[in-house]
């Protein structure tokens, strides 16, 4: 049944490999359940209630990307879209969560009618393969900016931005070790690596003291009544604000989105002969009705996570993975205690070394064509240093029309890379 429904041979993979990934997903991208509530919670939302919304809507969109897109990929309420909702929309444009709710759900219900039409898959497929490559090179820096940052071991620094954090710290330590750790398992060819990596961390951090043993195993998920579709009236759908903010929410996730799923299907080797996602549409559908419900259920955008990564380097490459993970998201609402024992050191240790693993396709980009290499640098630097692959993509695409056009190469421009680049000019104009 389960060969009939993903094509596990025609993808050369196996249920136990597919399940690894999906755990292993599930394990990178768990911090999630934790952060979400903490920063929406600061908007008067109920911390419990969205702590049970974020899995729900966590499952129930990853389950949409498993079984109609047969991919990889998970899904949860972004990290950055959450801080745009509860940081700019609500605590300095002094609006209500409902209001923040409301314009999550009509940028829901837009990704669903783009989707539908065919523009979003347009994108993708208009996007030139450099990109793609430097896509994949970009989100593997920013990835492991991300773990270096988790782990302590880049830091704040007034004076040139971010610095050392002090390796003498047993939580630095614990990180550092964990790689060495979970290296020497990647070497070893051990299936389950990355998974089995993050066990031997949380068990160090316990030792140490740095991790807690949860008080219980299990524990009632608290209710959703509280944030459960709550929307403002139409006195403020019809309102210049609410079009800033739901241009906003649609710009960021749309970009995060299809940079996520560029990046990680070109690692993953997924692309087809003409550099398509397969079943690309179906992703896209997974994420629009992720991000609609997810606003019903009371949370912020609901995206492709990046961290999927780590299980495409587990070797998933079906929707079995992807179902494996929206199951743990399920259980999480009861398993919450275990869950969110495991200590940023683990998660930290092994996205470092996912980051490792998107570099490869840097192999495939041209470095003696400027008109590629420069578009292909920009798109890859920026990711980190703007901590945004919408912004990468940005800079990318932009140098890239840019350098082609007026270099007399306007033939290896995709028609669809004007209006992109036109839609990314006045939105920083705009902004």
């Amino acid at each position: 049944m389960l060969e009939n429904i993903f094509k596990l041979s025609e993808r050369k993979t196996n249920v136990k490999t597919e399940i690894l990934a999906g755990i292993t997903t599930f394990m990178t991208m768990a911090y999630i359940l934790v952060v979400n509530p903490d920063i929406l919670s600061m908007t008067g939302m109920d911390k419990g209630a969205v702590f049970t919304a974020t899995a729900l809507s966590a499952a129930f969109a990853t389950f949409l990307m498993g079984f109609l897109a047969n991919l990889p990929f998970a899904l949860a309420p972004g990290m950055g879209l959450n801080a745009f909702f509860a940081f700019t929309v609500c605590l300095t444009m002094g609006y209500s969560w409902q209001f923040a709710l409301t314009a999550v759900l009509i940028e829901g219900i837009i990704f669903i009618i783009l989707t539908i039409t065919n523009i979003r898959e347009a994108i993708i497929n208009g996007m030139p393969s450099v990109i793609k490559n430097a896509v994949s090179v970009g989100i593997g820096l920013f990835i492991a900016f991300i773990g270096f940052q988790g782990a302590g071991v880049i830091v704040k620094n007034d004076a040139v931005l971010v610095g050392l954090g002090n390796v003498k710290d047993p939580a630095v330590l614990l990180s550092l070790i964990g790689i060495i750790i979970t290296g020497i398992l990647l070497i070893k060819n051990i299936k389950g690596a990355l998974l089995f990596g993050m066990m031997i961390i949380t068990v160090g951090g316990i030792l140490i003291g740095e991790t807690m043993i949860p008080n219980a195993l299990v524990s009632i998920p608290p209710s959703i009544e509280p944030i459960f579709w709550k929307f403002v009236g139409t006195d403020q759908i019809f309102s210049a604000d609410m079009v800033v903010v739901v241009f906003t929410f649609l710009f960021v996730d749309l970009f995060d989105t299809l940079g996520t799923l560029i990046g990680v299907s070109t690692k993953a080797n997924m692309l087809d002969k003409d550099g398509k996602i397969p079943n690309a549409k179906q992703a896209l559908f997974a994420d629009a009705i992720g991000t609609t419900v997810g606003s019903m259920m009371g949370t912020s955008t609901v995206t492709t996570f990046v961290e999927s990564a780590s299980g495409v380097a587990e070797g998933g490459r079906t929707g079995l993975a992807a179902i494996t993970t929206g199951v743990l998201f399920l259980g999480s609402t009861i398993f919450a205690p275990i869950f969110t024992s495991v200590p940023p050191q683990a998660t930290s240790a092994v996205l470092i070394l996912v980051g490792m693993f998107m570099m490869s396709p840097i192999l495939k980009i041209n470095f003696d064509d400027f008109t590629e290499a420069i578009p292909a640098f920009l798109t890859i630097i920026m990711m980190p240093l703007a901590y945004s692959i919408a912004e990468g993509l940005v800079f990318g695409v932009i140098s890239y029309v840019f350098l082609k056009a007026l270099t007399g190469r306007k033939k290896e421009i995709h028609p669809m890379m004007y209006i992109v680049t036109l839609l990314f000019i006045i939105k920083h104009i705009a902004s």
